[in-house]
């Protein structure tokens, strides 16, 4: 799939959504990104902030199986959306 940058939101914002459902991981993203739960709201249009939640997200392979499988969505799929998003540019180290 060829993620265009308004699905790429979409993917993020269902992140987002399993983020703040998740009691467990959401005080560590919060910590983590220096969020608030008022920030969930206000910058979720906010593409610079969904890159972030799926850069959160990719941390740690378990969130990503976890969110992946709960969806049934391919794991490599986060990666191809984040890649859209401001700031998702691979870098070349050399």
């Amino acid at each position: 799939m060829t993620y265009t940058r308004d699905s790429a939101e979409t993917l993020a914002l269902q992140a987002l959504g399993w983020l703040a459902s998740n009691d467990d991981l959401l005080p560590t993203f919060l910590a983590s990104t220096g969020a608030s739960e008022n920030d969930l709201r206000s910058r979720a249009a906010d593409p610079v902030f969904l890159g972030a939640v799926l850069d959160f997200l990719m941390m740690d392979d378990a969130w990503v199986i976890a969110f992946c499988d709960g969806i049934l969505l391919p794991y490599d799929r986060i990666m191809q959306a984040r890649a859209v998003l401001p700031g998702g540019d691979e870098v070349n180290w050399t």
